[in-house]
């Protein structure tokens, strides 16, 4: 007899979660799990809740996440039917002491910095993440490049890698009515508003954002460039500032902070488009979402974003390259036609990724049997 999903107990390592304090950390896994939570899993979750850096944080919270790891090990072990670690190394080797010690179902999931960044670090790394792949009854990685280099790169075998992503959130992330939401937030209704959502890091490529928007502004539109998202680098950000404030942009690029995931809805719909010119990207979840609420995206050509914005969802841009990006934006901005087929067929792309739809394949993933 098929044992129900509410007799399941599924631990969740991470080391990404949000708290009150620091919302957009990991808010993808959390809800992921809330979600889960809601069709009767019962779920405990080992998580690193702060996002500081610095050699002291991050000793300390590494330690206090591996400690809390253990505690579960020591009380609760042999009740998991699952343990799902989110990332691969290290959240991935200290599922693997679950699965060693009491032999349960091991599941992982490659977010992409794990396997782009983390992995390469050393021979050490790469290995280790390797043994943690490999030890895994299943991998899932969120993007279609991800689950190749799994595959070619660390000699996963192809049955055992999906490709299931996060999901977007379509009761949170649909179109609010663009005038409305512009008349709430103030935006005039003649103003451009290029949006951007994710960490203020290099790496999301806001250096040739920057260059693109300076190359399109022209004197005398109203045009803005709004950033929403967490100071991950403070150098970078002040020397992102100090850049703003030579070429005379102080009032048009305007950093709104960490928002509710509601609020981001609500700034998507009132954009005229959203862009994300990563350098890498596992997935580009928030790429979806603003699909979802009827906003063009441009993002660039690298990870799951390729694959997103193809057939038309979106309009991709080559890395690194604030010419053509500059060029797209420009494009999406000011073509009427073609910005209703992007928004159209954006809207079908977020349909197809709709987060239930990701989670009965999650579920199917977790218990492949249903028992």
């Amino acid at each position: 007899m098929k044992q129900p999903l509410h007799d399941k107990r599924v631990l969740v390592i991470t080391n990404m979660y949000p708290t009150q304090n620091h919302k957009s950390f990991g808010i993808f896994i959390k809800n992921q799990v809330e979600a889960l939570r809601k069709r009767g899993l019962h779920i405990d979750v080992a998580a690193i809740t702060n996002p500081k850096n610095g050699k002291v944080n991050v000793m300390t919270k590494y330690t206090a996440w591996v400690l809390q790891t253990i505690f579960f090990l020591l009380t609760k072990g042999k009740s998991y039917d699952l343990v799902h670690a989110h990332y691969t190394f290290p959240s991935g080797y200290l599922a693997l002491l679950f699965k060693k010690l009491f032999g349960c179902r091991m599941v992982v999931t490659a977010h992409g910095g794990d396997i782009d960044k983390m992995a390469r670090k050393s021979d050490r790394l790469f290995h280790l993440t390797k043994k943690v792949l490999h030890a895994a009854d299943h991998v899932i990685a969120v993007g279609e490049e991800l689950r190749e280099k799994i595959v070619s790169e660390f000699s996963v075998p192809d049955d055992q890698v999906s490709v299931i992503n996060m999901g977007v959130n379509r009761e949170i992330f649909k179109p609010y009515g663009k005038r409305a939401t512009r008349d709430e937030i103030g935006i005039g209704a003649e103003e451009k508003v290029i949006l951007f959502v994710g960490n203020i890091l290099e790496q999301k490529g806001l250096t040739e954002l920057l260059d693109a928007y300076t190359a399109i502004r022209e004197p005398g539109q109203r045009m803005t460039l709004r950033i929403i998202g967490a100071e991950k680098d403070l150098f970078f950000k002040k020397k992102f500032e100090e850049t703003i404030a030579a070429r005379n942009l102080q009032e048009d690029v305007q950093f709104l902070g960490v928002m509710e995931q509601r609020e981001i809805a609500r700034w998507m719909c009132a954009a005229d488009c959203l862009v994300l010119p990563s350098h890498i990207e596992g997935f580009g979840l928030v790429a979806l979402e603003a699909m979802a609420c009827g906003t063009p995206v441009v993002g660039s050509e690298t990870g799951g974003l390729k694959y997103l914005l193809a057939d038309g969802a979106g309009v991709t841009v080559p890395v690194k390259n604030s010419r053509e990006l500059a060029h797209s934006l420009s494009f999406v901005l000011s073509s009427k036609n073609e910005r209703d087929v992007l928004i159209k067929n954006g809207m079908k792309k977020a349909e197809e990724n709709d987060q239930e739809q990701m989670l009965n394949r999650v579920v199917e993933v977790y218990f492949p049997t249903g028992g």
